[in-house]
């Protein structure tokens, strides 16, 4: 059975409806393979340049703070061990990637049932198209008003549009990504997803 939903003018008005791809909106959610798909995107944005230095790089502590014997007090070796002020970092975090490793298969299942979730929820909005004619945030502002979408919006277009973007760049939650680079963060993360008809073509292309 295919999936239909509304077909929207960026006026708002209603203009028929759409098909939508099988595989991309009526795919199964595995909330594992989200999670896993999420927390592997997440630590991939990690920068891993947090790092502390050891006894050996700290500098200084190169001779005995005191004789070894007849102070009363216990033996050290150097200023730059661990227990000292200024000394080294026992465990402390050196410079390493936070990447993890997911099959294609996996984020693309993962995508597919995030969707699919947003689908089922309501929270996605198929319009016509959303050209404009000038850089104009409030006439943009006007079309997603028009359209219900408040909140986190993620509106999908199906290439680069400068306009649209530059438009988009100053409204606070409101995020312009292109059909070929979703994921499934942004996709989770929105409250509600703007799909440009022409967008759905390059979808099936890319993730179905």
């Amino acid at each position: 059975m295919p999936v239909t939903t509304t077909l929207f003018t960026k006026a708002g008005a209603e203009a028929g409806t759409v098909e939508l791809p099988e595989a991309l909106f009526a795919a199964p959610v595995n909330t594992a393979v989200l999670h896993q798909a999420v927390v592997a995107q997440l630590a991939g944005r990690r920068t891993g340049t947090a790092d502390t230095k050891t006894r050996g790089e700290v500098r200084g502590g190169g001779r005995k703070p005191y004789r070894q014997k007849g102070t009363g007090r216990a033996r050290q070796g150097t200023r730059s061990a661990p227990h000292y002020a200024g000394g080294g970092v026992v465990f402390g975090p050196h410079p390493r990637s936070y990447v993890q490793r997911l099959p294609k298969r996996m984020r693309r299942l993962a995508l597919q049932g995030a969707l699919t979730s947003k689908l089922g929820d309501g929270a996605i909005k198929v319009v016509a198209d959303l050209d404009m004619d000038a850089i104009k945030t409030r006439e943009l502002v006007g079309y997603l008003a028009a359209l219900g979408a408040r909140g986190r919006v993620l509106v999908v277009e199906a290439g680069k549009d400068e306009r649209l973007e530059l438009s988009a760049r100053n409204v606070p939650g409101v995020h312009v990504i292109r059909a070929d680079s979703l994921n499934v963060v942004d996709v989770l993360d929105a409250d509600m997803l703007v799909i440009t008809q022409p967008s759905i073509g390059t979808m099936a292309e890319v993730y179905a």
